[in-house]
């Protein structure tokens, strides 16, 4: 959810910190900071709210230097004010600390340092707790004292570090969050995520848990828990910064949703050989190996938990295997039913999610094989996992998700077919019907995103309602809790998702005239039943937007607007129904004038708990 950014080499630090805690504003933040060692002292500004006005702080001459650190924060501990902005100084000001995550025991950390060294603490953050802590450790050997504070601590953690006596370095470190040290000419980077750093270079060393970085112009030195030299492969970044651009398009929410015919295509068919068989590269577990799995947990947070609603059904139709769905932040908490027979399947857009990656070790110390589903290449839980899925969406920059959604999705139907097959469950028919209908998807996803105009229009009647209902039944269930979520995040309307054989109990009597319902009826199966139900609200006098496959007219005769999918298998609706979604979400989100790409409170990566 936060930045780092970090420099050292010829040339400006300041100007390369400024321009790469730009790259990382998408992921959400309220304040931010750079500091700078300038000839043996530490020099700092920063400033709460957008990255302009910490800019405006830094235009003085006598301001830069050729080693510095920077910071973009998201309030935990502390408001956001400038007072609790990083970087953080130590008391005698010579060490400066960025810091990403949580320190946990920082109240019994801080009291010790307030007793034993006499520290008067200047935020109301965990964080400034790190700086002080190395500066009591600090002998002259910066990388020593950064090993001895992080011995202290508990919590989850990426820390740049420079100090006014050492101007050649920095030092880094991290624990349970993003880390990355950029390879340059005659200069290193820093950085919590690769956006900041692809105007300056595409090789990068993944830093992984408990590692200690030493960085200097020259060099970049990764050291283990025991100081030992590790060698690291360059990862070569094969995208570049225009990806992260926003393509013409107003935001970069449209721009993604745009994307998600071409996303979809790159998921699926780098996964089917040219008979149609699929081939899941990452994914090591044999037929035998697939025949042993009696049970599936699909554990993750947010939308990639309303993909794992669809998953379950799926599995369950295709491999013929129990499946739990499980919110990652509930999981390690409830002792589990786990084992070595168990599949674990983590879904993670960022691959950074801290409760999706702690219930994966849990899962992983009772035993579970561990398959993963995320976007990012090198992320900590694809590095954790004994199998993982990429994708391929392509950056998302946009902090509301729309085509990591759907290609979790996508990737959701070929793990349950292929499970299906070898376990011998799904017939070879049904293999192959499901499978035309997955190459399908690209085309009509496409014509499904020709109803923005018509959608647009229904968002310039109903942007002003503070309240909507989303309804379903069977797959749309899930459908409709995605589609709430995303109408929540960015236009801040108090939506609710229910299914809709639940009215009855309890919800209807939240009905009143013209309040708004949307009503997910794409389940052939279930069609006669959500008729039934819109049916129900109506006989109340809401009113009714319903989503349904094209050529279906009974829907249009007791629904007040309808808008229509091209015509598909039950099961394969979701990815198609989700789409209107996210433009009606959008265009009321615009018409609210809401900050569409960075909803407040809201971040990209959630790598807290």
């Amino acid at each position: 959810m936060c930045g780092i950014v970090g420099y050292i080499g010829e040339g400006s630090a300041k100007d390369m910190i400024l321009t790469g805690l730009k790259s990382l504003e998408y992921r959400g933040y309220d304040s931010a900071g750079i500091a700078l060692n300038k000839k043996g002292k530490i020099l700092l500004r920063k400033e709460s709210g957008v990255i302009a006005n910490l800019e405006k702080k830094t235009g003085k001459p006598d301001f830069d230097g050729c080693v510095g650190i920077g910071h973009t924060r998201w309030a935990t501990h502390g408001s956001p004010v400038r007072e609790n902005a990083h970087p953080h100084l130590s008391a005698d000001g010579r060490i400066a600390i960025v810091h990403n995550g949580i320190i946990e025991n920082y109240l019994e950390l801080k009291s010790w340092l307030k007793k034993n060294h006499g520290i008067v603490f200047k935020s109301d953050t965990d964080s400034e707790t790190i700086a002080h802590l190395i500066s009591v450790f600090y002998k002259g050997d910066l990388i020593e004292a950064t090993g001895k504070a992080v011995a202290k601590m508990r919590g989850a953690y990426a820390i740049g570090v420079i100090a006014a006596d050492e101007p050649d370095k920095i030092v880094a470190v991290r624990k349970d969050a993003p880390l990355i040290a950029g390879i340059g000419a005659g200069c290193n980077y820093l950085a919590s995520d690769i956006p900041a750093l692809l105007k300056y270079t595409r090789d990068i060393y993944l830093v992984e848990n408990g590692e200690i970085v030493l960085i200097t112009a020259s060099e970049i030195k990764i050291y283990d828990e025991d100081m030992t030299r590790v060698k690291r492969e360059v990862m070569h970044v094969t995208w570049d910064a225009a990806a992260a651009e926003k393509g013409g398009y107003e935001h970069f929410m449209k721009k993604e949703i745009y994307e998600q015919p071409e996303a979809i295509r790159e998921t699926l068919e780098r996964r089917l050989d040219e008979g149609g068989n699929i081939k899941l590269d990452g994914v090591t577990l044999t037929k035998k190996e697939w025949g042993r799995i009696d049970k599936v947990y699909i554990v993750a947070c947010g939308t990639a938990s309303h993909a794992g609603m669809q998953g379950k059904a799926l599995i369950e139709r295709f491999a013929g295997v129990p499946v739990e769905v499980e919110l990652a932040s509930e999981f390690r908490y409830r002792n589990p039913l786990v084992n070595d027979r168990t599949l674990f399947i983590g879904i993670s857009q960022s691959g950074e999610t801290l409760d999706t990656l702690e219930a994966l070790r849990e899962a992983k110390k009772r035993g579970a094989r561990i398959l993963s589903i995320c976007n990012v290449v090198g992320s900590s839980v694809a590095r954790e996992s004994d199998d993982v899925l990429y994708t391929w969406a392509g950056p998302e920059i946009a902090v509301a998700s729309t085509k990591a959604y759907t290609t979790q999705l996508v990737s959701l139907y070929l793990i349950a077919l292929h499970m299906g097959r070898m376990r011998g469950f799904v017939a070879e028919d049904e293999y192959r019907r499901v499978i035309e209908e997955l190459r399908a998807l690209p085309e009509k996803a496409k014509a499904t995103l020709k109803t923005e105009e018509h959608i647009r229009k229904l968002a310039e009647r109903f942007y002003i309602k503070e309240q909507i209902f989303y309804i379903g039944r069977g797959q749309d269930v899930g459908t409709a809790y995605e589609a709430s979520l995303k109408l929540k995040e960015v236009s801040y309307i108090n939506s609710f998702a229910i299914a809709a054989g639940e009215l009855k109990h309890g919800t209807i009597a939240l009905i009143r005239k013209k309040t708004l319902f949307v009503v997910l009826a794409t389940q052939d199966a279930l069609y006669e039943k959500m008729l039934s139900n819109i049916e129900e609200v109506k006989a109340r006098r809401a009113h009714v937007v319903s989503i349904a496959k094209k050529g279906n007219k009974r829907i249009a005769k007791v629904s007040d607007e309808t808008i229509y999918i091209p015509q598909c298998a039950d099961e394969i609706a979701p990815i198609l129904a989700i789409i209107p979604m996210q433009i009606l979400a959008y265009h009321i989100a615009k018409l609210r004038k809401r900050n569409i790409d960075k909803p407040r409170n809201l971040a990209k990566s959630v790598t807290v708990e």
